[in-house]
């Protein structure tokens, strides 16, 4: 899984907007299964503040002690899913991407144990779930949602795997991937025929 992802990878210009915001960053963990690798996401605490209640990666905003972007992901994820940064894999970063709140947010895609155990810090998370990467290229969405974005329209699936529904921007960070890592050819700028 980490060749395909780094070899795929290094090939992939990620969009980079030029915007002074507060940044964040989130990893978009992938497991290190060779024969059907998962993508790791969270359901966020409905205690929270913002997107309570919404699938997510794991990741935060910016503390002014990060050394990076990928540092902050690092943290973030430790502190919500129990995972060690020395446990992650970082293979490169996707395109980046503005939350409703007008946070800047930077994706980095890392490769994780599939057997290590995830533990949600309840105070941020109610669950941390898996999605076999092979389910998601089949692209079966439950819907399309219209999103304004810089100007733009974007038409955004959402999937539903179980009980979970994957939208908004985590769905735009898991179609950027998956175009740019599988060539699913996951039109977000049309409608869908």
């Amino acid at each position: 899984m980490q060749d395909l992802l780094t070899e795929r990878l290094s090939n992939y210009a990620p969009r980079q907007l030029a915007l002074d915001y507060p940044e964040a960053g989130i990893l978009v963990p992938i497991t290190d299964n060779e024969r059907d690798p998962e993508m790791i996401f969270t359901l966020r605490s409905s205690n929270l503040k913002t997107h309570r209640g919404q699938v997510a990666y794991p990741g935060g905003k910016r503390d002014p002690d990060d050394a990076s972007l990928i540092a902050t992901a690092l943290r973030e994820t430790h502190e919500e899913i129990g995972l060690p940064p020395d446990q992650v894999k970082v293979i490169a970063p996707l395109s980046q991407v503005m939350s409703l709140h007008r946070i800047l947010v930077t994706p980095y895609v890392g490769v994780v144990p599939g057997d290590h155990p995830l533990e949600p810090n309840p105070h941020e998370i109610e669950s941390v779930f898996r999605v076999p990467i092979s389910w998601l290229l089949e692209d079966q969405r439950e819907r399309t949602d219209t999103l304004s974005f810089l100007n733009s329209t974007l038409y955004v699936p959402c999937y539903r795997w179980q009980q979970y529904q994957i939208w908004g921007l985590s769905a735009v960070v898991l179609v950027d991937f998956l175009n740019a890592v599988y060539d699913a050819g996951i039109d977000i700028l049309e409608p869908p025929r």
